[in-house]
């Protein structure tokens, strides 16, 4: 990866799903100045990000960054799509963390991946039985997006959609699952948006406090 680079790998995992930690690839949706920050800016950035959060094997990586070589123009669209669901994913989230039905277009973006991936599931025998695996087409540079596009469906009709929060931070908007007992978690990160909150609170008291004294 150029040096330059965002570095995925340094992103925390905080989501609780796939797909919430997939919608986190964008830092500061909510800055006052309207400026966010884009995680994935290449193909490359994609994948590494995927083995990262586990949604793809370190040797199916490897051999998508191989592929990847030659086919330069289809990675780009690829990763255009990839960002395009995110998108869609993180208004759902949205919209569904606070209790409004999704937009028609949002679902839509969601349902033709769905579409489109899906009959790459098999069932395969284990151990234990019987599972679910992804049977990609060898060199498939979309591989990624059947994964997140179900992780996401998963989410939304389960019980656990009622556990989608967004951050309470200002400038933060991740999503997470609120596992919390009570149901009351306020961050995605306590020591990073929780701390920023409490500090901006210190100051604000602070300088309510001197303006009465003065």
């Amino acid at each position: 990866m150029n040096k330059s680079a965002p570095d995925p790998t340094q992103l925390k995992l905080i989501g609780g799903r796939p797909s919430l930690d997939f919608v986190n690839t964008v830092g500061s949706r909510m800055s006052q100045t309207g400026e966010s920050y884009e995680w994935l800016t290449s193909y490359e950035g994609l994948l590494v990000w995927c083995r990262h959060a586990g949604v793809l094997a370190a040797d199916a990586v490897a051999s998508l960054l191989e592929a990847a070589e030659s086919q330069a123009d289809e990675a780009a669209a690829v990763l255009a799509r990839a960002q395009a669901l995110r998108e869609a994913l993180y208004r759902i989230f949205v919209d569904v963390a606070a209790d409004r039905d999704p937009a028609p277009a949002d679902l839509a973006i969601l349902n033709a991946v769905l579409a489109a991936t899906l009959n790459r599931r098999q069932l395969v025998g284990t151990d234990a039985g019987f599972d679910w695996t992804w049977a990609d087409p060898p060199g498939a540079l979309d591989a990624m997006l059947g994964p997140l596009a179900e992780s996401a469906a998963s989410v939304l009709t389960s019980a656990d959609v009622a556990r989608v929060r967004q951050c309470g931070d200002d400038e933060c908007a991740w999503m997470f699952m609120d596992t919390s007992r009570n149901h009351s978690r306020r961050w995605c990160d306590m020591e990073d948006c929780g701390n920023r909150a409490k500090a901006r609170r210190h100051f604000h008291r602070v300088r309510q406090s001197s303006a009465a004294g003065a």
